[in-house]
């Protein structure tokens, strides 16, 4: 009597995740990793505007203010436009942004 064989259909790659068997799917991976690393540079480079925006802010420059906000609200509807936010989100993000500079611009 013979032993019985495992067959695990599940390939596996170097880090130990599951790994794709079927072409389409490969495929498709690549894609998604592809858009997955440009949402978090998308994302990223949105923090980076919003935290220029906060800095002017502490510094109190009316005019500091207003050009960092127009620079960060561009970059969040470039991210919206992507899809990489929702346009609710990005709604959000820049009218919670544009409450803060005016009251550090009115006091």
């Amino acid at each position: 009597m013979r032993a019985a064989r495992s067959r695990s259909t599940t390939n596996y790659d170097l880090t130990g995740r599951p790994m794709a068997i079927i072409k389409s799917q490969k495929k498709r991976n690549l894609t998604n990793e592809k858009r997955r690393q440009r949402n978090v540079a998308v994302r990223a480079r949105v923090k980076t505007y919003i935290k220029r925006v906060e800095t002017a802010i502490e510094g109190s420059e009316a005019k500091q203010i207003d050009e960092a906000l127009k620079a960060a609200l561009s970059e969040i509807d470039v991210a919206e436009r992507k899809g990489v936010y929702h346009k609710n989100n990005a709604a959000r993000k820049k009218s919670r942004l544009h409450r803060r500079a005016e009251k550090a611009k009115a006091s």
